[in-house]
């Protein structure tokens, strides 16, 4: 565990990701090679690129999820422990395998393959309560991943840490199964503070298409919720309150990784006691930075880093709604 009180508990998935650019990453089956420009071994997995993203910006962390005992969760472990991020709570599965995605990247487009190995195996007994009544914020990511073993528990977990005094999170990220929005998802996002989708997501959960449309339906007596919206910033929705988040033009390296960076941006300025918008500026700034490299966790930034480009964010009230 780190140090002090964690600032930040993060609970979700830990694996390595293996990165894949090029012009042209498009397989070609018969036994056939192809080259690419880069392939890179990185740490993956939501939760734990918050985590990283977030200790980069001065927090104290802690990550729960659940690893193999092989090569991959011993690489995401060393890792995480040199990223500062606390791994006490991380669960290894002997036997067992640490799950790992392939993502090919190309321009601004990515397909994404995931197998789930460990991850699906986390469930609400590995979350140590004492850590949660510690934590200042408790954020969960990639529920979807986990909706058949975390899932059934994680609405009395996010009880107890509102209960404890924290601020709860969840970025349920996508749904592979395409099912979104069910009793149980519903019984966790009535224990969540703030949803944090992105605008494919939010249509999703809400059935709309139109990003305004579903911000507004998924804020409809719901919690505080921002949908990111990519390079043209973000949208946010604290009860009646409205406001858009917009950040200056910056061409991306590799995307992979940025909507959890500006999570951790978001929770780091939500704790340094900015309201939604200006935290969610700070978001903006930490995901935008974090895609000047490849993967999501070489160029998430530093506080002063982070807070510079926040100060370059514009945001605008929208009374009445967007």
């Amino acid at each position: 565990m780190t140090s002090r009180s964690p600032d930040l508990v993060v609970i979700g998935d830990a694996n390595p990701d293996v990165l894949v650019s090029g012009g042209d990453v498009t397989p070609a089956f018969g036994q056939q090679e192809r080259l690419v420009d880069e392939i890179s071994l990185v740490v993956g997995g939501s939760a734990a690129i918050t985590a990283v993203a977030a200790a980069r910006l001065g927090l104290a962390v802690e990550l729960v999820a659940a690893v193999g005992a092989d090569p991959a969760g011993e690489f995401m472990l060393a890792q995480l422990a040199a990223e500062g991020v606390g791994t006490g709570a991380v669960a290894v599965r002997p036997g067992e395998r640490t799950g790992m995605t392939v993502a090919l990247t190309r321009g601004d487009d990515r397909a994404i393959l995931t197998a789930l190995g460990t991850m699906t195996s986390l469930t609400a007994a590995d979350v140590p309560l004492p850590l949660l009544a510690s934590a200042r914020h408790v954020h969960v990511s990639s529920y979807f991943l986990m909706r058949r073993s975390l899932g059934p528990g994680l609405a009395g977990l996010l009880a107890a840490a509102r209960a404890a005094g924290a601020v709860t999170s969840v970025d349920t990220n996508w749904d592979p199964a395409g099912l979104w929005r069910d009793e149980q998802l519903d019984a966790v996002l009535a224990q969540a503070s703030l949803l944090l989708p992105n605008e494919a997501e939010a249509a999703h959960l809400s059935g709309e298409t139109d990003p305004v449309a579903a911000a507004r339906a998924l804020a409809a007596g719901g919690p505080a919720m921002v949908v990111k919206l990519g390079a043209r910033g973000a949208l946010c929705a604290d009860g009646a309150r409205w406001h858009r988040v917009r950040l200056r033009p910056l061409t991306p390296v590799d995307t992979t990784g940025a909507g959890d960076c500006f999570n951790a941006g978001l929770i780091a300025g939500l704790l340094a006691g900015l309201a939604l918008p200006e935290a969610a500026a700070l978001g903006c700034a930490a995901g935008a930075l974090s895609t000047r490299g490849v993967g999501g966790t070489a160029s998430a930034p530093g506080p002063a880093e982070a807070r510079a480009m926040a100060g370059t964010v514009t945001i605008s009230a929208c009374p009445g709604g967007p």
